[in-house]
């Protein structure tokens, strides 16, 4: 099992970064080459919803995006460090527009993330959230 593992503050310059590299560990551990594309949108949308939730909450800790190349698959995990629970979101304290029109915003990203990958999990907690996905691999060709 090989794993790289980035990590990056929480701008969003860098999340292009975070979508090459994945594409480019994605390739090499034997995702289809149809699918590049899904893992980078993915990846983009997962890295952004995080940066965003980090500058929301006024957060200084670095985004976490983990890349394992498994036997026959291929999984990424996007973290942050970002309260989810009510009332544990610190900083400026938006009005309920702006509130709304965040989590709106979040809930349009998962759902593009849902539509670009078939096995995804999200998991949010008090100290942060934990997006996992992963598609399947194909060995590579055996050459004579």
């Amino acid at each position: 099992m090989a794993t790289v593992e980035l990590r990056f503050s929480a701008l969003p310059e860098h999340v292009r970064t975070a979508r090459l590299v994945a594409a480019a560990v994605a390739r090499r551990a034997g995702v289809d080459e149809a699918v590049l594309d899904e893992v980078r949108l993915a990846v983009g949308e997962a890295c952004t919803r995080a940066v965003g939730l980090h500058v929301m909450n006024g957060l200084n800790a670095p985004v976490r995006v983990v890349l394992t190349e498994e036997e026959k698959k291929f999984s990424i995990a996007v973290g942050d460090e970002a309260p989810t629970a009510a009332g544990q979101r610190s900083g400026s304290h938006p009005d309920v527009d702006e509130e709304a029109a965040a989590d709106e915003e979040d809930e349009m990203g998962l759902a593009v993330i849902s539509g670009l990958v078939d096995d995804v999990e999200v998991t949010t907690s008090d100290t942060g959230g934990l997006i996992r996905m992963s598609w399947p691999t194909s060995p590579p060709p055996v050459l004579p």
